[in-house]
């Protein structure tokens, strides 16, 4: 018996959309990571991006659980002394929701060309709109 190895041109991607209204924000990033990975495909390669593209709309009504609205924090470092900045996240999620739900999910994928390659089929946008129709993608039900 052999191990099948995924080819990248073997790969067949699908286009899913999400909507992340009332959905936790850690438990939505997990389960898109796996799906951008691959690894709910069969033909799940560890060094192959095999993943799907996915779509996320309403993610400004994204929710997180406890108080990490006003305890979490968004750090950013300009890489000079002093420079750190500090974001709430109540702050960070009224004026870019977009970026805190592919912050969380990008930082669940692998660190360096294949995780970057991987974040590039994420699509995430703060209302009910997108402009990838033409794709037809399917709904995707979160666990």
């Amino acid at each position: 018996m052999n191990t099948y190895i995924a080819k990248p041109a073997d790969v067949q991607r699908k286009w899913y959309v999400v909507d992340a209204e009332g959905v936790v924000l850690g438990r939505l990033a997990s389960q898109i990571a796996t799906v951008l990975r691959g690894k709910h495909k069969p033909i799940y390669t560890p060094h192959v991006d095999t993943g799907d593209y996915v779509i996320i709309l309403n993610a400004s009504k994204v929710v997180l659980t406890g108080k990490k609205l006003d305890q979490k924090f968004y750090y950013h470092h300009s890489g000079y002394v002093g420079g750190l900045q500090a974001t709430v996240y109540r702050d960070l999620m009224e004026d870019k929701p977009e970026f805190a739900v592919k912050k969380a999910i990008v930082g669940m994928l692998p660190k360096g060309p294949l995780g970057r390659q991987m974040a590039k089929k994420l699509r995430v946008y703060a209302g009910s709109e997108h402009e990838y129709e033409s794709r037809k993608p399917e709904k995707l039900e979160l666990k």
